[in-house]
């Protein structure tokens, strides 16, 4: 018996041929005849047939490589919840003292010669005035910023606060209440002043 793809002679029982490794047709459990379409092609592959074979290969990656992502998927902007307006601006505070510092409040701090905090309590800012005189207080005043708004308290400073609104009018603060300020306003501590913007 031969083999139907190479004209192997095969032995008797075999099930594929030795040298082409196809299926023989006599074998009892094939009922129909396998259609094998490999190549009869054995001829020696050169080194220069392997090189281009490699390099059209490498240019195949390389094309998969180079082909930019997908696009994401477009989101719904009505799915997503209302921010608000986020092209204004968020509204700063800035103290500018009579002694030269210049600080940006954020959140609640503490105004002073040494500002500290008492026990219990914790502010975003402690913010340290020089005064040679020592007519600030080491704790003079409290701030904070609420809805965009800011507030001074004075702590029971031994020299006092006042307020001078940007129209002129001077307001005594008393001690352990809030105040609102406009921007413009100064407000004095001891013999030393901070300068609202």
């Amino acid at each position: 018996m031969k083999c139907r793809v190479c004209g192997n002679e095969l032995f008797d029982g075999a099930i594929f041929c030795g040298e082409c490794g196809s299926a023989v047709e006599a074998t009892p459990y094939l009922r129909q005849p396998i259609d094998d379409r490999r190549p009869t092609d054995t001829r020696v592959v050169t080194g220069s047939v392997l090189r281009t074979l490699s390099e059209t290969a490498a240019r195949q990656k390389l094309a998969v490589r180079q082909t930019p992502p997908p696009a994401p998927p477009l989101i719904d902007q009505s799915a997503l919840p209302d921010q608000g307006d986020l092209s204004e601006p968020v509204p700063t505070w800035v103290f500018a003292a009579s002694t030269g510092e210049r600080v940006v409040v954020a959140g609640s701090g503490l105004v002073g010669r040494k500002p500290v905090a008492a026990a219990g309590e914790s502010f975003d800012q402690l913010v340290p005035i020089s005064d040679p005189t020592r007519s600030v207080s080491k704790t003079h005043l409290e701030f904070g910023v609420e809805g965009g708004e800011l507030w001074v308290l004075d702590r029971f400073s031994s020299n006092g606060s006042a307020i001078v609104a940007p129209d002129g009018q001077r307001r005594e603060c008393e001690p352990g209440r809030r105040y609102r300020l406009a921007r413009g306003s100064r407000v004095e501590i001891g013999d030393q002043h901070l300068l609202i913007g």
